[in-house]
């Protein structure tokens, strides 16, 4: 097999959001496709009717696009196929590899209840695995499971694990309503769609035992098996909903950039060296299955919070702000003017500076997105006393007169900060109040600039009279 014959997929069930531990296993199988230049196919696992929604493959299909996960040709509906998995079975069924099963759920409910009394084996053994005849009864498709020997996992990530046969029942195939189960239709459709690597979590393992006895029986090969640990909380136990957001969307409304996120993802449970921070071009190109760990990883929000203020710093302003248009019209249903947009692209430098998300980013923004006059937050109020204020009146006249460059106004407060007899400081601070209402902001040069000559002067008026 080649490089560019990979084929890797992405397979959630549509029964609610895209939760972080799925969201890090399209990540993978996504890498894994493109560094070899391969294909990612998405398939919907959507055969339990039930339970599906259209509104959760939505959700899906909104969170792989947020996290830039492309996937390659339309997403497959798997209850679509279910005619292709019923010949499956059918196939498994004239090879002998298959047995149809008439034994009724009581009679395999009381068979548990005396293997549990007489402490024996609770593996249902179908008294119709040999049998020849056919009675006109509803019926289950199972698969004729070898009894004796194990069944052998060589897994990428776990190594080579063993499962005893013996332990192992004959799976249904096919339900009486002629509906296929779960483990048939991921065989069928694996094989179907030509997928030669899963990459999934490692509750899945003992399923790639199952998995394998059924391409086995069909006489097909099996592909090549990468279970990864699965995600913990930062207390060490399994991730819940008490540790906080689970779901994809939920990361995308708190305001982490979609760069910070996959970043983030990749380094649970994978790692290139001591390489913490980088491009998705590079985990593209450095991704491999051989350097994920067996170990469970922990979330931590404050490293996510980190490289999304690191994702940020290192992002062009175009992109960027893009990203930052969608999220407020996604939480606020509005959009930024022309002008707004102008400013703010022209700004992207000096507000990305400290913003570790998109809400942090907009809140730097307030000083041009806001409206004059500003109400002041309690710290911006202690600042503007009667002695700042008359302090930024004398300003305020010296600056009728000033260039308006960043370098003369730096000189310009300098200059009266010394004729005060004060630190640049005690100056910057009122003054920063008196632009934004707001005790953090931008550097207040900087600030000064983009607004302009005449709003600044009308901004100071507004405070010092």
């Amino acid at each position: 097999m080649s490089a560019k014959d990979v084929v890797t997929r992405f397979a959630p069930s549509p029964t609610g959001f895209l939760h972080i531990g799925g969201a890090r296993t399209a990540l993978f199988n996504w890498l894994f496709a493109r560094h070899h230049g391969g294909k990612f196919v998405l398939r919907i696992e959507d055969t339990d009717r039930a339970r599906s929604t259209p509104e959760a493959t939505t959700a899906i299909l909104k969170g792989l696009k947020w996290l830039g996960l492309d996937w390659d040709g339309d997403a497959i509906s798997q209850f679509d196929r279910v005619e292709r998995h019923q010949e499956a079975a059918q196939q498994m069924l004239d090879a002998g590899t298959a047995y149809k099963c008439y034994t009724t759920k009581e009679e395999i409910e009381a068979f548990r209840e005396a293997a549990k009394a007489e402490k024996r084996s609770p593996v249902f053994q179908s008294p119709w695995r040999d049998a020849v005849e056919t009675p006109d009864l509803p019926f289950v498709v199972r698969l004729k499971a070898p009894r004796t020997g194990e069944t052998v996992v060589n897994d990428e990530v776990q190594g080579r694990v063993t499962f005893k046969n013996d332990t192992m029942d004959d799976l249904v195939l096919l339900r009486s309503d002629g509906t296929p189960t779960y483990m048939l239709a991921v065989v069928v459709d694996d094989h179907d769609m030509g997928i030669t690597h899963v990459i999934r979590g490692d509750d899945h393992l003992t399923n790639a035992a199952r998995q394998t006895l059924i391409s086995e029986a069909l006489g097909w090969d099996v592909p090549i098996f990468a279970h990864i640990p699965l995600i913990h909380g930062p207390d060490g136990k399994k991730l819940s909903k008490r540790h906080g957001a689970l779901g994809v969307e939920e990361y995308r409304d708190m305001g982490y950039v979609s760069a910070g996120m996959r970043n983030y993802l990749a380094r649970l449970g994978w790692s290139h060296g001591n390489d913490e921070f980088f491009s998705t071009e590079q985990a593209i190109e450095w991704f491999g299955l051989k350097t994920i760990g067996k170990s469970p990883a922990r979330f931590d929000f404050k490293k996510l919070e980190n490289l999304s203020g690191q994702h940020i710093r290192a992002a062009e302003a175009g992109p960027l702000f893009a990203e930052i248009e969608a999220y407020v019209a996604a939480q606020h249903g509005s959009g930024f003017t022309d002008d707004q947009k102008r400013v703010f692209i022209d700004s992207m430098d000096i507000l990305k500076a400290r913003a570790k998300t998109i809400p942090e980013l907009i809140d730097m923004a307030y000083f041009f997105l806001g409206s004059r006059p500003f109400k002041a937050d309690e710290k911006a109020s202690k600042l503007l006393d009667v002695v700042s204020r008359g302090m930024l009146n004398r300003l305020t006249s010296r600056l009728r007169d000033a260039t308006w460059t960043l370098e003369n106004l730096e000189a310009e407060m300098r200059e009266f900060a010394e004729g005060e007899d004060l630190k640049l400081g005690k100056i910057a601070q009122p003054l920063r109040a008196a632009l934004t209402g707001r005790g953090v902001s931008p550097s207040v040069f900087d600030m000064m600039v983009i607004l302009g000559k005449d709003e600044t002067l009308a901004r100071l008026e507004d405070v010092s009279t």
